[in-house]
This record gives structure tokens, C-alpha cells and sequence, in this order.
């Protein structure tokens, strides 16, 4: 057990083994203050009141800072009272179509049309042209039919609503051990086992004892993983889902737009964009908007636009949405956008690789600059943001304990200046601290 020492008291965590002082807030996590054991809502939230302010002494709390601007390689962000401009990689709006003159226009000419909101959810009165026009186009990028799309209000919830009406309790979700947050939140009324990070081997173990025992079985896998940016064995794992006659979903936020021929994602290189059960998204990275969608046969389709609650209870996306339309059409329109995102990715990661710093299997935009220990991982985002670069420490429990790392976000509108300042930032870093390197 672990005592955290406030006011006088002693409160138990039951998650480690070590008596802990107020002192000794370095060895938690968030997640040490989820649910600690004898502890009321008010208790609870009050010691996680001081591991905060822990954190903002220590200069590690960069996290819910004030943005002044919007998002771009450079933003000018009030932190500890000051506003400052920073080279940021922070966002995943990949191709930068946040700031994209006629994605812009295209959300302004919505609003203008429309209004700036729909006030009714999907079945009532709030399904307005341009929802069946994204539908249509979101499906149509994928190659598939109209009628074969559902879009949600977040990504978080294409995931989460479609599968808490898709996985009841007599089926079974079966998922990479990485997948994200959404995924186990839709799966929480269904029975649910997780496999090893792409490991093949235990898929299969788990593919065959289910095999009989649950009425529908579905595995679930991010195309491109959103901390360690890389990229799923889908080949594989969809001919182990098909032999034990399964259904395979790919969660692609971070590989849809980036990667692939034509930007299709994960499953365009593989040629299974028409052979996997169900693709899900979002909008809020490479399309530079709000919103979720759902890729499936038009039956699927139709039964979560009809049963899901989501669908049925929540207002739809706001007429702004209409720049989702320009922005997929973009990807086709304006290649140039991905091919300067991937000059950015191969020259910053060569670099970094040569500082000796270990950036993980990543091939893709996401970044990830393995520190290790968690404080040592905050010391260095505070570092980074003295030295203008604007950065997301990434501990426990998104990652594992031991591998807290500083995650970047590379997008096309980097300049080479941005990316040589960050590199100089992190090579002035590893003069000053012991951080262990890639061997």
C-alpha cells in the first residue's frame, strides 16, 4: 500500500507497495487517484488537488494550458501567466487543414447557409443535407457505397456508441492491448479479452477458445497507434479473424490521410479497404474538424443509425461541418500536403535517432521520444517549453510505467527551422540530464 500524506492524514492507494509523503508525489500517476480504497469523492478529489499543484511546482503540468491562437506548427500559449509564442506538437491536425483558406471558407459557407447549429439529433428533424453529403463523401473516399457510413458528433464516439449497440453480452471483443480508450468503453457491457500488442501468436490462442463459446466475435485494432505511431499487422491478423470466422474492426484515425498511395490509410497499401467488417475514424486530425464516422456494409450501417443511443439522444454536427466535405476532397486535390508531412517525419526522426534519442517502431506522424521514468519524462517537458517548444509528457496509465515519453505530433505546416530549433532543444536536453538513449 502507498500512504499519501495531506492534512495530517494518511490515504491508502492500494496500487504500490511503498509508504509515500507528500514529498514523494514522483512515484504517482494519474491513476494512482481513480479509486482510492476508503476514500469519498471529496477526499479523494482533495489529495489529487495537491498532486496537482505537486505537478505545477515541479513545472510538469502541461496539460489544459490556454491556446491564444489556433492550430499550427507555432501557437502562442499562456502558460504559468505568460503568453509566449512555441513551436508545438501538441495537435494531430496532420496536413494542417485547421488553417486551410478553403476548408475555412467551406465551414463559413455552412454556418451561412445553415446557421450555427442543428438543435435535434439525427432521427428528429437534425439530419440537415450536409450530413448525407458527408456520409456520402466519407464513404465514397473509402470506396464504398453512400449509404455504407454513419458519422457521430467525436471520433471518441464512433467508437464507443457503434460498439456498446453492436457487442452485447453474449458476444466477445477481443482487442490489441493498445487500442484506445474509446474501445474499452464501448466494450464495457460485453465480455472482452485483450491480446498482446500485435502479437499474433496470443490472438490466435484467444480466437480459438472463443471460438464456440460466443455468438459473435469481433477483434478490434487501431491501423496506426496513437502512442507509439506504429502501424498494425493487418494482413495477418485479418486472416487469423477470417480462419476462425470472426469480424475485424480498424480504428485508423492516425493512419487515414497519411498513409497509403493515395492517403486511404492503413488499409489501402494492404487492399483490405473493402474486405474489413468495419473502419471507423475521425475528423478531428487529418480533416481538421469535429466529428466521427463509421465505414461498414449498409445493413451495419443502418442498424447503429437506428439503434445506437448516440444516434438517437445527441444532437448532430454543427452546419461548420461542411469543411469536412473540402478537406477529404483536399487529399486528392493537393497531394502536396502529405508528401511535405513526410519530408518533415524522415528528416526530424533521422536526426533524432542520430542524438541517440530512442523513437520506438513509429512510421508514421506520430513521434514518440521514450524517456523512461515519469518524472524525468516531466523535467524534460518542462525543458522543452523553456526552450519555446511546446510538447505532451505522456505517462501512466496511457502508456506503461516504465516507458513515459514525450510524444510529437509532426504536421506538414513544420518548417525546417521548426523542426532544427526542436532538435537543437532536445540535444542541449541530453547534455544536461542522464536520459537513457536507443542502444
Amino acid at each position: 500500500m502507498v500512504y499519501y500524506f495531506s492534512r495530517n492524514k494518511y490515504y491508502i492507494c492500494p496500487n504500490q507497495t511503498i509508504k509515500m509523503t507528500k514529498q514523494d508525489f514522483t512515484k504517482a500517476t494519474f491513476r494512482d487517484f481513480e479509486n482510492i480504497e476508503g476514500m469519498n469523492i471529496a477526499e479523494r478529489s482533495e489529495i489529487f488537488y495537491e498532486f496537482l499543484n505537486f505537478m505545477k511546482d515541479n513545472g510538469h503540468m502541461n496539460y489544459r494550458l490556454p491556446n491564444n491562437t489556433g492550430s499550427n506548427s507555432v501557437v502562442n500559449v499562456n502558460i504559468h501567466g505568460k503568453n509566449r509564442d512555441y513551436v508545438s506538437f501538441v495537435s494531430s491536425d496532420y496536413l494542417g487543414f485547421t488553417q486551410h483558406p478553403k476548408v475555412k471558407q467551406a465551414a463559413i459557407d455552412g454556418i451561412e447557409k445553415y446557421g450555427t447549429g442543428t438543435a435535434a439529433t439525427p432521427l428528429i428533424g437534425g439530419f440537415f443535407n450536409y450530413h448525407g453529403e458527408l456520409e456520402a463523401k466519407i464513404s465514397s473516399f473509402f470506396g464504398r457505397d453512400a449509404d455504407e457510413a454513419v458519422t457521430f458528433t467525436t471520433g471518441y464516439t464512433a467508437n464507443s456508441a457503434s460498439l456498446q449497440v453492436l457487442m452485447q453480452k453474449e458476444d466477445i471483443a477481443i482487442l490489441d492491448m493498445a487500442v484506445h480508450a474509446s474501445v474499452h468503453e464501448g466494450c464495457a457491457f460485453t465480455n472482452k479479452k485483450t491480446f498482446l500488442h500485435n502479437n499474433l501468436e496470443n490472438l490466435e490462442q484467444i480466437l480459438k477458445v472463443s471460438e464456440n463459446q460466443y455468438r459473435t466475435k469481433l477483434v478490434i485494432i487501431d491501423g496506426v497507434y496513437s502512442q507509439d505511431g506504429d502501424v498494425a499487422h493487418v494482413e495477418e491478423i485479418y486472416r487469423l479473424v477470417k480462419k476462425y470466422n470472426a469480424f475485424l474492426m480498424v480504428d485508423d484515425v492516425h493512419g487515414v490521410g497519411i498513409l497509403g498511395k493515395t492517403g486511404r490509410g492503413t488499409l489501402e497499401d494492404t487492399n483490405l479497404l473493402d474486405k474489413v467488417d468495419i473502419i471507423t475514424g475521425t475528423f478531428s486530425k487529418t480533416f481538421g474538424n469535429l466529428g466521427g464516422y463509421v465505414i461498414t456494409n449498409k445493413k451495419l450501417a443502418a442498424f447503429i443509425k437506428f439503434q445506437s443511443r448516440q444516434q438517437i439522444f445527441s444532437a448532430t454536427a454543427p452546419p461548420s461541418s461542411a469543411g469536412i466535405i473540402k478537406a477529404i476532397s483536399l487529399i486528392d486535390e493537393e497531394p502536396e500536403w502529405r508528401e511535405k508531412l513526410w519530408e518533415n517525419i524522415h528528416y526530424f526522426t533521422k536526426n533524432l535517432v542520430e542524438l541517440g534519442y530512442d523513437i520506438g517502431n513509429t512510421c508514421s506522424a506520430v513521434i514518440p521520444v521514450k524517456i523512461g521514468d515519469p518524472h524525468v519524462t516531466g523535467d524534460v517537458g518542462r525543458m522543452l517549453i523553456d526552450r519555446g517548444i511546446y510538447t505532451n509528457p505522456i505517462l501512466y496509465p496511457a502508456v506503461a510505467r516504465k516507458n513515459a515519453r514525450i510524444r510529437m505530433s509532426m504536421t506538414a505546416r513544420h518548417n525546417k527551422e521548426h523542426l532544427d530549433q526542436t532538435l537543437n532543444a532536445f540535444e542541449d536536453i541530453s547534455n544536461h540530464l542522464n536520459i537513457k538513449k536507443k542502444l
